[in-house]
């Protein structure tokens, strides 16, 4: 189909429209209805249909790819790299899984994640999506304050964390952090979950509290945690947005309808397909990082790279290393880093086989004309900008792969 009758039928048969895109993510129950539009300006989508977001980023590719790459953790802070394959994830995802409801984790409940940008945090969003419990992940970088505001507004049941996180070199100790929110928040969680890096010491543990997952998953290697199936209008995460005004306020996402948004984001957006390879340098703290980090690239059954560092650490060709031995098809980032990235020298990103890399996609930010024309020279590629929010999840304005650019105003929508 062409893309000018693909799009005019989004417009003109919008509901038959997405019942098609639906297809494309496994339902446990199929939708009584595409769309309900009865309480406006609310809208429900794939009524009545069940699903679940970890079922479709992991358990449906192990028959087809279990052996492939999921996920890649490339850490510069710790000089380590970690590498999952779907079966490999759908372990670990289990296991966490099984500690999560041992801690009493039950479907609806609210979990705080605060950690830094590692496949372990991943493994956290997983597990909780598993067993229907709505994950808040909290940006690693945040001080004890907004970390509270942000308890005492999710009321989570659960607290998970890391000893540490580390920028620049410099280790971030995180339970004293969590130490300090906690007792400023009016609504602590009863358990605090830690995943020790061994980055911080011996774990400063408060007694009835907190709990080292190393310790809690030796009793659950073997767990097989049957999948939570979600009516689609489930909420599955609340994403903190800090808004221009007062308290940050908490985006609260449902599962269905992003699902399908994902799926279809993913090849008509982003141009990945199973067994391909996209690397988003986002946190995963950001709305980016949850749909393109992790949700959106294992939902198509390709591969997502996590990356904990700086763009410049050890040396500013790093980002072009880490796309030359995996094959990066795909990549996103935001403008800051590549305006980072232009006041060194352009050999560090040439001097690589960069031949598997078609699309660079930048967000999060108005992207000036001067870095745009930059990065597209050097890599002698079209820079994709794209516009869009926390609050949507997937973005809303976009120029597509394949299709003819036109003369765009950069950093504008």
């Amino acid at each position: 189909m062409r893309y000018e009758d693909w799009y005019r039928r989004s417009i003109v048969e919008p509901e038959a429209f997405w019942a098609e895109q639906a297809r494309a993510i496994h339902w446990h129950r199929a939708p009584d209805a595409t769309l309900d539009y009865s309480s406006p300006p609310f809208r429900r989508w794939f009524v009545g249909g069940q699903t679940n977001l970890c079922f479709n980023a992991v358990d449906r590719h192990l028959d087809e790819r279990g052996d492939q790459l999921a996920l890649v953790g490339w850490s510069t802070e710790t000089d380590s790299v970690r590498e999952l394959s779907y079966r490999e994830l759908h372990r670990e995802v289990n296991v966490f899984a099984a500690g999560l409801q041992a801690l009493g984790v039950e479907r609806g409940d609210r979990v705080v994640i605060y950690m830094p940008h590692t496949v372990d945090a991943a493994i956290a969003m997983l597990a909780c999506a598993r067993i229907g419990a709505i994950h808040s992940v909290v940006f690693g970088g945040f001080a004890a304050h907004n970390l509270a505001l942000r308890i005492d507004d999710a009321k989570p049941r659960l607290l998970i964390t890391a000893d540490a996180g580390i920028r620049g070199g410099k280790v971030i100790p995180f339970l004293p952090l969590v130490n300090e929110a906690l007792s400023r928040a009016s609504h602590p969680p009863a358990r605090v979950l830690v995943v020790d890096r061994g980055l911080a010491g011996p774990l400063p543990l408060q007694e009835g509290r907190d709990v080292d997952y190393a310790t809690l998953r030796r009793s659950h290697e073997d767990a097989q945690v049957p999948v939570a199936w979600l009516e689609s209008n489930e909420p599955s995460y609340i994403l903190y947005t800090s808004g221009t005004t007062g308290r940050p306020k908490g985006v609260q996402r449902d599962v269905g309808g992003y699902a399908v948004a994902l799926a279809l984001s993913m090849w008509s957006v982003y141009d990945i397909r199973p067994g391909q390879v996209m690397f988003s340098t986002s946190d995963i703290g950001w709305v980016v990082g949850h749909s393109y980090n992790v949700y959106g690239p294992l939902i198509a059954g390709a591969t997502s790279i996590l990356y904990e560092g700086l763009p410049t650490a050890p040396d500013p060709g790093i980002w072009w290393r880490i796309v030359e031995r995996y094959r990066v098809r795909t990549m996103f980032s935001s403008p800051t880093a590549l305006r980072v990235l232009k006041k060194h020298d352009p050999a560090f990103i040439t001097d690589r086989d960069l031949s598997s890399l078609e699309h660079l996609f930048l967000a999060g930010e108005p992207l000036d004309e001067p870095t745009a024309r930059w990065i597209s020279d050097v890599l002698g590629r079209p820079v994709i900008d794209n516009y869009w929010q926390t609050e949507t999840g997937w973005p809303v304005l976009t120029l597509l792969p394949g299709l003819d650019m036109k003369p765009v105003r950069l950093g504008s929508p």
